[in-house]
């Protein structure tokens, strides 16, 4: 099982990234794609844009909702089943995500779902 790490875009690359999946379905802005490196977009491990757009109204109320709909999302996601099957051999993962908010984010719920899958 990898040791998953999330960071933002915007952090410098690091050689302890190991395998870098950037997890957001639009990109980031201000980054040119040739900047950033990334061995992977996947953008059908993101939450849905519906599911995006419905959060955003009022996350701090829509929290707890948000990420079970979202691990709903993820159980029924091939591409997901898919990444999770790349990345088990890989010693360290790296999730690359625009986000401000570093405590409250779609890549903490889908890290916790890789490494629950992993188990």
């Amino acid at each position: 099982m990898p040791d998953i790490r999330i960071k933002r875009v915007y952090e410098p690359e690091a050689p302890t990234d190991g395998y870098r999946i950037f997890v957001d379905r639009l990109w980031p802005r201000g980054i040119r794609k040739e900047n950033l490196h990334y061995d992977l977009w996947a953008k059908e491990a993101a939450p849905s844009a519906p599911l995006r757009r419905w959060y955003h109204q009022n996350p701090e109320s829509r929290r707890t909702e948000f990420r079970k709909r979202y691990l709903a999302e993820l159980a029924h996601s091939e591409a997901v089943r898919a990444l999770a099957d790349k990345i088990e051999d890989k010693p360290a993962v790296t999730l690359l995500i625009a986000s401000k908010n570093a405590t409250e984010n779609h890549a903490l719920v889908l890290r916790d779902y890789l490494e629950k899958r992993a188990q």
